[in-house]
């Protein structure tokens, strides 16, 4: 089940290397009263928060897609941290319906804008993903 606020990317045709159409904003880190600098933010380290990627429509054409978080400290990704990766799925894979989880954010997700980014091998004539934070992996994904 996807929230729409922390969607990504909703039935996004991915022929192509490209960066999810959303990112989230996880807001600033906020200064504690008396103390002297904000906290520092790291939402890998703390409770799971899982990824789930749904390939909408097979893919075509192409060798193999591989979706990597990216964190950044500005909306416009210009400086992207990767900190996680579903690692490289091979086109024969990419079927309507294939459920790719990424069961937790890594540790090292410290900035404050998350993205999506696919890396497609080959020349992608079709397919389409759904991708965003979930309340938590179905037991066969």
């Amino acid at each position: 089940m996807f929230d729409v606020e922390n969607l990504l990317s909703d039935k996004q045709a991915v022929t192509a290397t490209a960066a999810s159409t959303n990112f989230i904003n996880l807001g600033s880190p906020k200064t504690p009263p008396g103390s002297p600098a904000p906290l520092k933010r790291d939402i890998g380290a703390g409770n799971r928060m899982p990824i789930g990627i749904l390939v909408t429509t097979a893919f075509a054409g192409l060798t193999s897609l591989e979706a990597t978080i990216q964190v950044d400290d500005n909306s416009s990704f210009s400086s992207p941290k990767e900190v996680g990766t579903t690692g490289t799925i091979v086109n024969s894979r990419l079927v309507a319906g294939l459920y790719l989880p990424i069961t937790m954010i890594p540790i090292g997700a410290d900035e404050q804008y998350l993205r999506i980014n696919y890396t497609v091998v080959g020349t992608g004539t079709a397919g389409n993903i759904s991708a965003g934070m979930v309340t938590g992996i179905p037991a066969d994904g």
